[in-house]
Parts: C-alpha cells; structure tokens; sequence
C-alpha cells in the first residue's frame, strides 16, 4: 500500500523513465525500491505497482543491466529482494554513465570514423568541419563528466552549488587579461 505523496512518486519516475532511458514501468520500479527503506521482493513490486510478475521480472533485468538494483537475501528466505544499488549520487552518476556507453560513445566512435577520411568534395569538407566541432565538443564533455564522476558526492555537490559564481570568476578573469 502507498501513500498518495509516494504513489506520486513513483507515478513520477515512471514518467520520467523514458527521459532517463527507460520504459515507465522500469522507472516505477526504481522510483519504488528508492523511496524505501526495506528491500521488496518481486512479488511484493508486482502487488504495489499492480503489474504483472514478468513485467517486473524484465524491468528488474533492466534496472541490473543499468546496475541501479542490487539483489539481498534473508536468513531462511529463498526469494530474492531487491533495493538501489547505492546513495542517489550513485545511482545518477551510473545513469549519466550507461547513457554515455549508450549514446555518446557511438557517436563519437562513427565521428572518428568518418573524420579518417579525406574530403571528396567541398560538400564533405563542409561536412566534416561540423562533425569535427561535434566531435570535440562530447571529448571535451565527456572528459568533464569522468572528472565529475570522480569526485566524491560531497565535492560534487559543492561545485554544483557554486553555480554562476563560476561564470563570474571566468568573466572577471577575462576582464582583467583584457586590461592587462
């Protein structure tokens, strides 16, 4: 049973999944084991979520694939329960992770690729001056989240909250090497 403001989350997340890079099913399943303090069996989801038993099975093997769940056991029980692999940090940093294997580094694979080649005509030289600045564009980005990455929550969060006050260090700075 669920109350109104966790079943709106868990709504939430479910809607939210396919943002994220999954089905909503999935993203109600990890909305739920999130806002929870004790592990759920399968079963246990399947009655909350009102969903079927192997919607929940594949939705589990999703959120594994994305190693967002981990699998517990109890003394006596042979049913597995699942609960988020880690803090939410560590969760949104695995997000932000398999969406990089998933999305970026193809990409950047196919722009590499083409990039070896010479130009046949000016129509490719065009061509492949914008995939070049595409192409350094998600290196630089991607250096940046592995940077980001490995930082500790805590420094992570700091530099988050230190927001705009960043873009105004680098204005001023570029201020003063204009007048020097």
């Amino acid at each position: 049973m669920m109350t109104a403001k966790i079943e709106s989350f868990v709504l939430h997340c479910g809607e939210m999944g396919s943002r994220w890079g999954f089905n909503r099913t999935v993203g109600q399943i990890l909305g739920l084991l999130i806002i929870h303090q004790d592990a759920f069996s399968a079963v246990q989801i399947s009655d909350v979520l009102n969903i079927s038993r192997g919607n929940v099975s594949m939705g589990i093997k999703e959120l594994q694939s994305w190693r967002l769940v981990k699998i517990n056991h109890k003394p006596k029980d042979r049913k597995e329960y699942y609960s988020p692999a880690g803090s939410i940090w560590e969760l949104a940093m695995r997000v932000f992770e398999e969406r990089r294997k998933r999305e970026v580094d193809p990409t950047l694979s196919l722009l590499r690729h083409n990039l070896l080649d010479e130009p046949a005509n000016p129509q490719e030289q065009y061509a492949q001056s914008k995939m070049y600045e595409m192409h350094e564009l998600l290196e630089t980005i991607t250096h940046w989240a592995g940077e980001l990455q490995s930082m500790n929550p805590e420094k992570l969060n700091t530099l988050m909250k230190l927001g705009s006050g960043v873009s105004k260090v680098i204005d001023m700075k570029d201020k003063l090497m204009k007048n020097s």
